[in-house]
């Protein structure tokens, strides 16, 4: 059984996040100070670490240089409040995997956490075609060219990214990419369709009329769709 890590002052969100990675089938223990998450981080018993940045007696900032200046190779999710680019450089460049502000969407965490679990050096890649989304620098790779991507447009390209060639509504665009306390209106989606096209090209995303949109793949192009 892999066991992560949760470094999370917020007892309401670790318990939240423990229950979920229990009925996931992974094992979870909570730590609330910087310190403690270090040492434990240290003893080798967890697989992976999920930590927070704002943290008593030690920041998450200083626990994640000081496990990787001891060499550690543990995966390191970041979940934090503090989202802004700042400090999302700050996490990447200082040897964290992945980084999630908040608030989060649970079912979203607990597909990052299952990606680090996967074998391969590339399990930080969404492909699609000659589309490739990395998770870590939050950056679209489209035929060899790197396209850097909004908060917003981010979240949909890996909507997309995880399910190709399905349609997707705008409502399940809007959960992907919007917290549950701000809801805009459906049209909103199609103006970020609208950017993702001019970064990946517009042959990749399909409007499917009545229905949503659709990143394609290699079978899921028909003459018949539209681009608008």
């Amino acid at each position: 059984m892999k066991h992560v890590l949760i470094v999370e002052d917020e007892r309401s969100i670790a318990l939240r996040l423990q229950q979920s990675l229990r009925a996931e089938g992974f094992g979870a223990t909570i730590v609330s100070d910087g310190e403690r998450a270090r040492d434990c981080a240290l003893s080798g018993a967890y697989d992976l670490l999920v930590l927070d940045i704002g943290l008593p007696t030690m920041d998450g900032f200083t626990v994640l240089s000081q496990l990787r200046e001891a060499s550690s190779r543990m995966p390191i999710i970041v979940l934090t409040a503090r989202s802004g680019v700042a400090d999302t450089v700050a996490g990447l460049e200082g040897g964290a995997d992945d980084y999630v502000g908040k608030p989060f969407r649970m079912q979203e965490l607990l597909a990052r956490i299952r990606l680090r679990f996967r074998d391969g050096e590339n399990a930080h890649l969404l492909r699609c075609g000659e589309l490739a989304l990395d998770l870590r620098t939050r950056q679209l790779h489209v035929d060899g060219r790197i396209v850097d991507l909004t908060t917003r447009e981010f979240a949909l390209a890996e909507i997309f990214m995880r399910n190709p060639g399905t349609v997707l509504t705008r409502e399940q665009l809007i959960a992907a990419a919007w917290s549950d306390d701000v809801q805009p209106a459906s049209n909103v989606i199609d103006v970020y369709v609208r950017y993702l096209r001019r970064k990946t090209g517009a042959q990749w995303i399909s409007t499917v009329r009545g229905k949503g949109y659709r990143l394609d793949d290699s079978t899921s192009r028909l003459p018949t769709d539209s681009r608008g």
